[in-house]
């Protein structure tokens, strides 16, 4: 690990730590996976930062606002301070490529699978991307892990089993596993 950079586990959010509902903006809608605030802790206190990576090209699309995605990420935050744990920071992706208006109909480097959201982080934060992982459910966190230079791990949770064999033809050595949970205790052992 490079002098005074600090690991980190990047993670998806829909699909990896909640339960994956297009489009997810509603508080009330909101729901852990199970184990989820347990494995978060667990990170945290084996000293890596964690640390959320998310596409939300709804707000592109005007389903929801930036507030709608910062409201729900402080209710995340108040759902794990029960478990004692927290969110390091959290990133997200407003825009599309193709769908949308405006400011947020564009081809941004932060969109995964491009890895803008992982180097910002790494530059905010003094991560070193070479022992750190991206956890995901979706071929685009694999390449955007991939691509920043993290280790990768798919879960099947989400939209996990959908994207495994195009993971599996792009990135061979990509680690599967169940959930979250067990993604954790590969990163521990």
């Amino acid at each position: 690990m490079g002098d005074g950079l600090k690991r980190a586990v990047f993670l998806d959010r829909d699909g990896t730590i909640n339960v994956e509902k297009d489009f997810l903006h509603r508080i009330a809608d909101f729901e852990f996976l199970p184990g989820i605030p347990e494995a978060i802790r667990r990170l945290r206190n084996a000293g890596y930062l964690v640390i959320v990576v998310t596409n939300q090209s709804g707000v592109a699309r005007g389903y929801y606002d930036e507030r709608a995605v910062t409201a729900l990420h402080g209710h995340i935050q108040q759902l794990l301070a029960v478990h004692d744990t927290h969110i390091d920071a959290f990133y997200h992706c407003p825009h599309h490529p193709t769908e949308g208006a405006g400011d947020y109909r564009i081809d941004c480097d932060c969109r995964k699978g491009a890895p803008g959201m992982l180097l910002q982080a790494a530059r905010e934060h003094g991560i070193d991307l070479g022992a750190s992982f991206m956890v995901g459910d979706k071929f685009a966190d694999i390449e955007a892990g991939s691509t920043a230079g993290c280790r990768s791990i798919l879960v099947m949770t989400g939209y996990g089993r959908k994207n495994a064999p195009k993971v599996a033809a792009r990135f061979p050595t990509t680690k599967v596993c169940t959930d979250l949970a067990a993604a954790v205790a590969y990163i521990l052992a």
